[in-house]
């Protein structure tokens, strides 16, 4: 999700020493802190912080894994449950459990005999919808996966290429978790028969062609339902002026699949000494707390308090589909080929 970057310290990306005084994060595009959150940890680690952003989740990742014997940084934030066995097949990490790790939610935690990555945050990718459009049209907006594939739906959907974004790859595990290996192709022939749109990524998808989102608008956006977030209505009533009294979209609750975010220790850091602080600080209280209203995520860490209007206007989803990462291992590159022969030719 799109948000404010955080204050960056130096730029040498701590290619000195292990003692290096800088630590280097890489991540996705919406990697976003508080500056003042920021500071805090260089105050108290005596580090300073440089942020290199690398495009969509799955390009950042894939830039990681191409770069490992000589990474850009010290830790990795943004690989998700859809992306990790390709990332830790690859070797991009080392292991190392950061101080507080016994305080995340044991639902949210992977790889705990050897502590290769930590989670950081969780979010729905669901589809979104314009409450003004279907108000306007007299159309109840859609619930359900199911409810996608109705005629009164036809030309309404934009998502994004499995293959190229982090949230359209969610979307497409949501429909083989829903369906099954033997019915998920058979949705998305539906699906396309039904004039769904496919676009590269998130920023094109939902602040171009989304009709509720204010990028959207601005941009003439034809199409009132978008894969995104169940994060993503906050969105639309924070940056807004005047504030809404409620939020202009909504989230269809039957088509959420469960999405987790790891950070770890890559396996050549420069600073890794650097790099564990860093990683104790992303799962500390403050940090985790702060995250909400800059990437428009949850917690994982227990007890960590959730902004009142995060909660009113972009609750989690109560059911959402969730997939063993086992599962996704052994199916995503076939799935996500198969995906793109049905849908894109």
């Amino acid at each position: 999700m799109a948000g404010t970057l955080a204050a960056c310290g130096s730029s040498d990306g701590g290619q000195g020493s292990g003692d290096s005084k800088t630590v280097t994060l890489v991540s996705h595009d919406s990697w976003a802190a508080s500056k003042d959150v920021i500071a805090a940890f260089e105050k108290q680690s005596g580090y300073k912080v440089n942020v290199l952003k690398d495009g969509d989740a799955g390009q950042a990742v894939n830039k990681a894994i191409l770069t490992k014997d000589n990474p850009q940084g010290d830790v990795f934030f943004g690989v998700d449950n859809t992306l990790l066995s390709r990332a830790l097949d690859n070797g991009l990490f080392q292991p190392y459990e950061p101080k507080g790790s016994d305080r995340i939610a044991p639902e949210y935690r992977a790889d705990q005999g050897k502590h290769r990555v930590t989670p950081i945050d969780t979010g729905d990718i669901c589809v979104n919808y314009d409450k003004k459009y279907f108000a306007d049209h007299e159309l109840e907006p859609p619930r359900s996966f199911d409810d996608l594939v109705k005629p009164q739906y036809k030309n309404l959907l934009v998502t994004e290429n499995a293959s190229t974004s982090s949230p359209g790859l969610g979307f497409l595990l949501g429909t083989a978790a829903k369906y099954g290996d033997g019915g998920w192709e058979g949705y998305w022939n539906k699906l396309k028969a039904n004039g769904v749109k496919v676009v590269d990524g998130w920023e094109q998808a939902y602040n171009e062609e989304f009709s509720g989102s204010a990028g959207g608008k601005k941009a003439k956006g034809d199409r009132p339902l978008v894969v995104s977030y169940a994060s993503s209505p906050p969105v639309e009533v924070v940056y807004a002026d005047p504030k809404p009294n409620a939020a202009p979209t909504g989230v269809a609750q039957g088509t959420c699949f469960r999405q987790v975010e790891y950070a770890g220790l890559l396996s050549n850091a420069k600073n890794t000494k650097g790099g564990k602080a860093f990683l104790d600080f992303l799962i500390s209280q403050r940090f985790q707390e702060d995250m909400p209203l800059n990437m428009y995520v949850y917690p994982v860490r227990e007890g960590a308090q959730v902004p009142p209007e995060f909660v009113k206007y972009g609750p989690q989803a109560k059911d959402p589909e969730t997939m063993d990462p086992a599962k996704i291992a052994d199916n995503r590159d076939q799935w996500v080929k198969s995906w793109t022969s049905l849908v894109l030719k």
